[in-house]
């Protein structure tokens, strides 16, 4: 299921860039080249065009982001799984250390135990 979807959002990408190329604000793109033939304007219309893509875009950009997050919850977050780098590894493994007893107020604050220098 995990794969499915990300070829979904693979072909989404694909989609969504192939339409965002397509469109050019000024008119001058590739969907003024669609209707150069004069078929694709006579049936659609220029506007219509604009808006056609625009909703294309507005689609593949929503789901998009639904593909995203249903590929999270799908596949992503599990805690208790296999371990994916070696830092959250090494982070789940480290232990901090213990805390002494709580001072008294006004009392003075045990010392720090000092470590052996490392030999060389």
């Amino acid at each position: 299921m995990y794969y499915a979807i990300i070829a979904l959002i693979l072909v989404i990408c694909v989609l969504l860039s192939i339409v965002v190329l397509a469109q050019n604000p000024k008119g001058g793109g590739l969907s003024s080249q669609f209707g150069a033939g004069g078929g694709a304007a006579q049936m659609m219309g220029v506007k219509r065009t604009g808006d056609l893509l625009e909703k294309l875009t507005w689609g593949f950009a929503i789901g998009l982001m639904v593909l995203s997050l249903g590929s999270y919850i799908v596949g992503g977050h599990n805690t208790s799984g296999p371990v994916r780098s070696i830092n959250q590894q090494r982070a789940l493994e480290t232990r901090m250390p213990a805390t002494s007893a709580p001072v008294a107020p006004g009392a003075p604050a045990p010392a720090a135990p000092v470590a052996p220098a490392p030999a060389n």
